[in-house]
């Protein structure tokens, strides 16, 4: 018997380098896994993906070209660093920012399987100036913040088509990486074209707070209130609502109206914090950032681990999820290297008629179409 668990490394690098080199080498062969296997060697070229990042993020070229460097010069990683019109992926979060006269928090849940987050907590200085996030994509952020008290967050938009454009999680990094303010950040995410649905929520040190929806190939969308889960406004309909309870979850944060300080503990507690791991859907951290103090405050079920741009200090943590829904014990070892030929338009449609399986059930179904095969 053997409990799901996931290791969180707080892992200080100025400039990339071994640090960057080794999460580089530990975790490429999952990535290149998943791109040959949801097709990426179709899409476009090396000097195509090069050519976008010079067009849309020229001040993170120098980095780009670095990480390809060190991740060793081959055309796929260069292809897969830039994340310019990626593979589609799905994922989960409820975000929040709330200001008042005196004091801004921003606040995320990621909600995924443990066997797929990066657990790396990373404070970087790679264009000069700290930033300190979340990172997905070995270089990507899916939530952070910089030496400007600029915050951001993501969650998926909960559309699975895709248009011409940068991975979401590149995006956030270069809006930390050249933006001090909300106003600087809305600027650059109405300019840099997302490949998918994606809401994001922002503050910063000011107290200004937005929330974004972003579509497939460009263009944003202001919302009323600095809120989001995994659906977007509109007519189109969001994947799977029933499972990631999305809508029960927007709701929630619509009508709560809590003190800053106060916002964290609300997403400690259902409906936000979700607790189904075995289904490939669990809050795997909590993160509140602070703007005006530069700091991370980041939960790990139940435990706090206090991080901050000017006292940071590298360490671990290793997080047990090991119950279900039903509060059994998960049981088993999944085989993560065939996630890549899960069928997950199939996942999702399953969630959406009620018919889902633990993901396990599915990696199964891999293993035997495989030996089928054979």
């Amino acid at each position: 018997m053997t409990n799901k668990t996931l290791t969180f490394d707080a892992v200080s690098e100025p400039p990339p380098g071994p640090k960057w080199k080794a999460r580089w080498d530990r975790s490429w062969p999952a990535y290149e896994a998943w791109f040959i296997g949801r097709g990426g060697d179709s899409g476009p070229t090396k000097e195509q993906c090069r050519g976008a990042m010079q067009r849309y993020m020229p001040e993170l070229l120098p980095v780009y070209d670095r990480l390809v460097m060190v991740a060793g010069g081959s055309d796929r990683a260069a292809r897969f660093l830039s994340t310019w019109c990626p593979p589609t992926y799905l994922g989960g979060c409820s975000l929040a920012a709330i200001a008042d006269d005196t004091d801004v928090r921003l606040v995320r849940n990621y909600d995924l399987s443990p066997d797929l987050n990066e657990g790396l907590l990373l404070r970087s200085e790679w264009l000069g100036r700290p930033v300190m996030g979340m990172v997905e994509f070995i270089w990507g952020l899916s939530d952070g913040i910089n030496d400007a008290g600029l915050s951001i967050a993501l969650a998926y938009g909960g559309r699975s088509e895709s248009g011409e454009g940068f991975g979401i999680t590149t995006t956030l990094r270069y809006v930390l990486e050249t933006c001090d303010t909300v106003e600087q950040a809305l600027v650059a995410l109405k300019r840099v074209p997302s490949h998918m649905a994606y809401n994001v929520v922002i503050a910063d040190s000011t107290r200004a707070t937005a929330s974004v929806e972003l579509y497939p190939g460009g263009g944003i969308r202001i919302m009323p209130k600095a809120i989001a889960t995994n659906h977007q406004s509109g007519k189109t309909a969001a994947d799977r609502p029933a499972f990631t309870c999305s809508f029960e979850r927007h709701a929630h944060l619509a009508q709560i109206h809590p003190a800053p300080r106060k916002l964290n503990r609300l997403f400690l507690q259902p409906p936000l914090f979700q607790d189904r791991y075995a289904e490939g859907f669990g809050t795997l951290f909590t993160a509140e950032y602070d703007p005006e103090e530069g700091s991370l405050g980041l939960t790990l079920q139940g435990t706090r681990w206090e991080q901050s741009l000017v006292a940071f200090e590298e360490g671990q943590r290793i997080v047990n999820y090991q119950k279900n829904t039903t509060g059994a014990p998960i049981t088993g070892t999944p085989d993560w290297s065939r996630a890549a030929q899960i069928d997950w338009g199939a996942v999702a449609r399953d969630y959406a008629e009620g018919k889902g399986q633990p993901i396990e059930t599915y990696l199964a179904q891999v293993g035997a179409r495989q030996k089928h095969a054979a």
